[in-house]
């Protein structure tokens, strides 16, 4: 697993019994702010201040509830920013600090955007109340597990809010349980892309690069393909 730094250090993390990795508790919304703040992304933005951003986590500090997961919107920060500010720190034959990427023929990830069904807050600012890796529907299809998510009242992460996750609390990639990303897809002429987002860590073959072995790697794979590493990231709610 990786190490975490800075606030996500707070994060528990454990492993159950049979060996599956237990999904770290987010730090704090005041917490969450203040790491965006040291990283420089809120002083880049130049549509957000570190003021701004911390009244807002405060604010959502008392209707989001515990657990809960910081978004800046991505009009404000976009993916492209977010991932290579993602950092897992690894040992084995390639040990480092692993800078999270995209892969080579996702360089429009900033345009994939927010499905019908997956409503997000007008605000620069908002919360995702009860984040789940959805570990359980891990080897699922994108089709599958957007019907069981809607059905269970919950809404599939997006991109962005997928980023902020990791940024937060890195270990919630773990070998054999990361996730997909479905509440975001680029949107064609006739419904969307094949392509679905998804975050993971790079085995550092083919085009990835040896080096790049054991990042975090922002991805994709094809909407009706399943995997058994990536589970689909959801919430209850967007509180705004």
């Amino acid at each position: 697993m990786s190490e975490v730094t800075g606030p996500a250090a707070r994060a528990a993390t454990a492993s159950h019994a049979e060996g599956e990795p237990v999904v770290p508790v987010l730090p704090s919304l005041i917490d969450q702010a203040e790491r965006l703040v040291e990283l420089g992304l809120v002083e880049a933005t130049g549509a957000l201040s570190a003021d701004d951003l911390l009244g807002a986590a405060e604010r959502l500090g008392t209707s989001a509830g515990a657990g809960a997961l910081l978004v800046v919107a991505d009009g404000v920060l976009p993916p492209s920013a977010l991932v290579p500010r993602l950092r897992r720190s690894v040992g084995g034959r390639d040990p480092g600090d692993k800078r999270g990427f995209v892969v080579t023929d996702m360089s429009d990830i900033d345009d994939f955007a927010p499905t019908p069904t997956t409503v997000v807050p007008d605000a620069l600012v908002y919360a995702v109340a009860d984040p789940d890796r959805g570990d359980a529907m891990r080897d699922w299809s994108g089709a599958e597990a957007e019907a069981a998510i809607l059905e269970r009242g919950r809404t599939p992460f997006t991109i962005a809010e997928g980023v902020h996750w990791a940024l937060q609390a890195p270990e919630v990639l773990a070998r054999n349980a990361c996730y997909m990303m479905i509440g975001s897809r680029l949107p064609k002429a006739k419904g969307f892309d094949s392509r679905t987002p998804a975050l993971w860590i790079s085995n550092g073959t083919g085009w990835d690069g040896r080096e790049r072995r054991g990042a975090p790697k922002a991805g994709w794979c094809w909407w009706n393909n399943r995997h058994t590493w990536l589970g689909f990231a959801s919430g209850v709610e967007r509180v705004a």
